[in-house]
């Protein structure tokens, strides 16, 4: 048996208007809206310096993280599909 890769995951999406503010406008690959998500966390700082797993959204990120000011980066993946089509 040959291991595929997941071809749900390199599929190109459309973005939401509100993630596109952070990953730009879309379509594209759900591993790329992560891959620039964490770009844009790592740019402004908001990873929780004491809790790695904590991303402390800022106004544009809040919009995406259905109005939460602190989500961790598991509830984050949920979070973005919401914005994926």
């Amino acid at each position: 048996m040959v291991a595929k890769t997941n071809s749900a995951f390199m599929k190109p999406m459309s973005v939401s208007a509100d993630l596109a503010v952070i990953v730009g406008k879309g379509p594209m690959p759900r591993s790329e809206v992560v891959k620039k998500l964490w770009v844009y966390i790592k740019e402004k700082n908001l990873q929780d310096p004491k809790n790695k797993r904590n991303i402390n959204a800022d106004e544009a990120l809040k919009k995406v993280f259905g109005g939460k000011a602190v989500v961790n980066m598991f509830e984050m993946t949920k979070l973005v599909s919401k914005h994926l089509s």
